[in-house]
């Protein structure tokens, strides 16, 4: 991915990065290194770059940005945001989780305005995770009439906003408690009782099928 570099000087992050290879990026440096080195040396925020694009794209896909371009240009926002308040980041907070929230809010807030936010959790490479939410659902249901992935997509798509996309952090992005408490700045005992009320709505929904 290229950033729009409008917002930052394009040699600062782009281009090969000096002083380490792709190999020792991801072997020998934690996220938390790799800030404390862009800090020191902005080339190497194209290491975070590298590490985080797919996971945030696919993030910011599944919360309902189904334009690739537009999902393309909030990326580059959210990698902008990150490199300008790179400071800002606490570093007793998992960088993985400081960057996940930019991205939700950069999404949250381009929905806002355009008052519009389509549900795109795909079929395909999803499905196992589809499966893995109806595990937990408790279902009464012979094992040769389980419910195909269309109507637990359904189902999730169906959620209210907050409880959807606490849904996609627990079991498509496979965050801890304590990392979607950090993402979306809400106390862990909100979190639970939000995927437990989440589950029982996908569950109900899946009981009338």
């Amino acid at each position: 991915m290229t950033l729009n570099h409008h917002a930052v000087e394009p040699q600062e992050f782009s281009g090969n990065m000096a002083g380490f290879s792709v190999n020792q990026e991801k072997q020998q440096y934690s996220d938390q290194e790799l800030v404390v080195k862009t800090l020191d040396d902005k080339q190497k925020f194209a290491a975070i770059v590298r590490r985080y694009e797919a996971p945030l794209f696919r993030y910011i896909v599944r919360q309902g940005c189904k334009d690739t371009g537009m999902a393309q240009d909030l990326l580059q926002e959210v990698f902008i945001k990150a490199y300008l308040h790179l400071n800002d980041y606490d570093p007793t907070l998992t960088f993985s989780s400081w960057i996940y929230r930019i991205a939700h809010n950069e999404t949250v807030s381009h929905f806002r305005k355009e008052k519009n936010r389509p549900c795109v959790l795909s079929r395909g490479e999803d499905d196992l995770l589809f499966e893995r939410i109806v595990d937990g659902l408790g279902l009464e249901e012979p094992e040769n009439q389980k419910h195909p992935t269309s109507e637990i997509q359904a189902a999730v798509d169906g959620l209210e906003s907050r409880y959807r996309d606490i849904i996609v952090l627990k079991f498509f992005e496979e965050k801890s408690y304590e990392e979607i408490s950090d993402i979306l700045q809400m106390p862990e005992g909100t979190v639970a009782t939000l995927i437990n009320r989440a589950k029982k709505k996908i569950k109900a929904c899946l009981e009338k099928k």
